[in-house]
């Protein structure tokens, strides 16, 4: 029986590709939310789940950042794609065809220049494979859409164009969660990422005093992100990536000195660091 791993969207979407390319013995699960995608691994109907948490050129997925602290899974990897925009349209079309090109509006932005150049309308839609699904049902030889070569090969396709963005290089990273804690064991030689959240209690310079404790230590924080805590607590909660292993020894040291600023730490997961990390490592 195969395992399964779920994502949000439709199929074909970018999420989907990050499946394949990470996971490629998994079935794949198309969801219509994030919620739904996680919540199949909370029930166990899912093994596993791809969640996007940020991009490159648009920044963090909000809505992550809210699901995260009430989601009862683990973080066990992490993984890079890259997003290559193709532009698809129907078989035997030509760019001298084409008058309209559908797809997400973050995807138009990304093409922006070459939609011009090629004098297209752009037009918006809920995401960049629902506009390639909706061109096949349109049948329309002036329609385009802007897509995965995934989605392409799904909805019987042709890619008039690879490469289609703008600028290269964008990359948006995901979360694999798990309903099972999969803790690495410490090998000095690796790298690693300890993930956490927590809620800094309600006094003053209480984040400056977490931080510190880091600093102290000598410990990277790889990435930080605030947003306001609960109903019930008044102080602001942060996620942090940590460049580190739970059990090396400047970590422990840290999270006790974090122990005494901080309410309800909780760590979300400690996995290996993707090789996408090791041109930011080497610099």
């Amino acid at each position: 029986m195969h395992k399964t791993i779920a994502y949000q969207g439709v199929q074909g979407a970018y999420s989907e590709q990050a499946c394949k390319n990470a996971y490629g013995d998994y079935k794949t699960i198309a969801c219509d939310t994030f919620h739904e995608a996680m919540w199949l691994v909370e029930q166990g109907d899912a093994d596993l789940a791809m969640i996007p948490l940020e991009n490159s050129t648009a920044g963090r997925v909000e809505e992550i950042y809210r699901l995260i602290p009430k989601m009862a899974l683990h973080v066990i990897a992490e993984h890079f794609e890259p997003v290559v925009h193709c532009l698809l349209a129907l078989p035997d079309v030509k760019l001298e065809d084409l008058k309209y090109v559908a797809s997400h509006p973050q995807a138009l932005a990304q093409c922006h220049h070459n939609i011009i150049s090629l004098g297209l309308k752009a037009e918006a839609k809920l995401d960049t494979a629902g506009a390639a699904k909706e061109l096949v049902e349109l049948k329309d030889v002036q329609r385009a859409a802007i897509a995965s070569k995934l989605a392409a090969d799904i909805y019987g396709l042709q890619v008039l164009k690879e490469n289609f963005e703008d600028k290269r290089g964008n990359t948006t990273r995901f979360f694999i969660l798990s309903r099972e804690e999969n803790i690495p064991l410490f090998d000095p030689s690796k790298r690693y990422i300890t993930s956490l959240i927590f809620q800094v209690k309600n006094i003053p310079a209480a984040l400056y005093k977490v931080l510190g404790g880091f600093a102290t230590n000598g410990v990277n924080l790889l990435k930080i992100e605030s947003y306001m805590g609960t109903e019930m607590l008044p102080g602001s909660q942060f996620h942090i990536d940590i460049d580190g292993h739970i059990n090396s020894d400047v970590l422990r040291l840290a999270l006790k000195e974090l122990a005494f600023f901080a309410d309800e730490v909780r760590i979300l997961g400690i996995y290996e660091s993707h090789r996408h990390r090791e041109v930011e490592y080497m610099i």
